[in-house]
């Protein structure tokens, strides 16, 4: 998996408490130190063994990295991509345009099969979407080098979204899939706008697991127990209480309680973090759709390691970008510190 390159912010750590996210989150998790696994949530896993039923594959040539399977029901796809060297001496992978197109296919057909509540998006709004989420790239530095999937999250005020989006650099970008989310609701006590730009699952900010418990309303801010908790760090937004003001907030993404909260996806709602529909939630841990550079890490560090998903299928698509947007305020732009250099692939 490739690896994307940038500047680090700061090393992890491996207690992460909730500072700030949506309403109720209270849920704080002790991550597993090198060399443990989080057993008590999904069992031992091993990243590297072969995936059950699949015949023995013959061993890879040279610059070639074999890639676990993408499952699909009961079928399942073994793929190999080939490994060049970069000037600067990282790997990335590089697959054919019929490659890139068969992969996209898959992870399309995975999100149709592993995630209800489809919403067809029209041409027109899928053209705005991709065109102000290449802007916001462009005004964050984040150059697509490679193909690669990202997630487009629109905040605007009536019909939240988030989309998987297949980013190419030398092709259209193509949107595979789209879901209902919430972003932040301002106007409330410690609730603020989430803030448009780019966010990155770069390894800077380890995330976490929920551990599924109750806050004093009896809601489980983050969902239930083993849903991952992407964390983009501090991030600056508007401060609604003092107009031209702004504020820092922390960001994450992450499930949100399915008896109550789940039926308000949709509109915006949080404190500033991006709620997701627990499926939604699954399919991105399960296929490492933003995970390139921690599966990356994880080869090396344990606990980015123990942070995946023991039933990973990663794509050789995974990339490492949300991308925020607006199409109700298209002007809307990021602040600084919002956005940090980026180089992916």
């Amino acid at each position: 998996m490739a690896m994307v390159f940038r500047a680090r912010l700061r090393r992890p750590v491996a207690v992460i408490a909730l500072l700030t996210g949506i309403a109720g989150c209270a849920d704080a998790v002790t991550l597993p130190g090198p060399g443990t696994v989080a057993d008590d949530v999904f069992g031992p896993r091993n990243l590297t063994a072969p995936a059950p039923g699949l015949p023995p594959s013959a061993p890879p040539a040279a610059k070639t990295q074999p890639m676990l399977p993408l499952l699909l029901g009961d079928g399942a796809r073994v793929y190999r991509a080939t490994y060049a060297t970069s000037a600067d001496g990282a790997d990335a992978p590089t697959l054919s345009p019929v490659m890139v197109r068969q992969d996209a296919d898959l992870i399309a057909a995975a999100m149709a099969a592993e995630v209800p509540h489809a919403l067809a998006l029209s041409p027109e709004r899928q053209d705005v979407l991709i065109g102000l989420a290449k802007t916001m790239a462009e005004n964050g530095h984040f150059f697509v080098r490679r193909p690669q999937l990202v997630l487009v999250v629109d905040r605007a005020l009536k019909g939240q979204t988030l989309s998987v989006t297949l980013a190419q650099p030398d092709g259209d970008w193509v949107i595979l899939g789209t879901r209902s989310v919430s972003t932040g609701k301002p106007g409330r006590k410690e609730h603020f706008k989430t803030p448009v730009g780019v966010l990155l699952n770069d390894g800077s900010e380890l995330g976490y697991r929920a551990q599924g418990t109750y806050n004093e309303n009896h809601i489980r801010g983050l969902g239930v127990k083993g849903m991952r908790v992407w964390d983009f760090g501090w991030q600056t937004s508007d401060d609604w209480r003092t107009p031209g003001a702004t504020m820092q907030v922390r960001v994450e993404m992450h499930a949100t309680d399915p008896a109550v909260l789940a039926a308000r996806l949709g509109r915006a709602d949080s404190e500033g973090c991006i709620r997701l529909p627990e499926a939604v939630n699954r399919f991105l841990d399960r296929h490492g759709i933003i995970d390139a550079d921690i599966e990356k890490l994880g080869e090396t560090d344990n606990g980015y390691r123990a942070l995946l998903s023991p039933y990973l299928t990663p794509t050789a698509l995974a990339g490492v970008a949300v991308i925020v947007v607006d199409t109700s305020e298209p002007w809307a732009k990021p602040y600084p510190p919002a956005t940090t250099l980026s180089l992916s692939g």
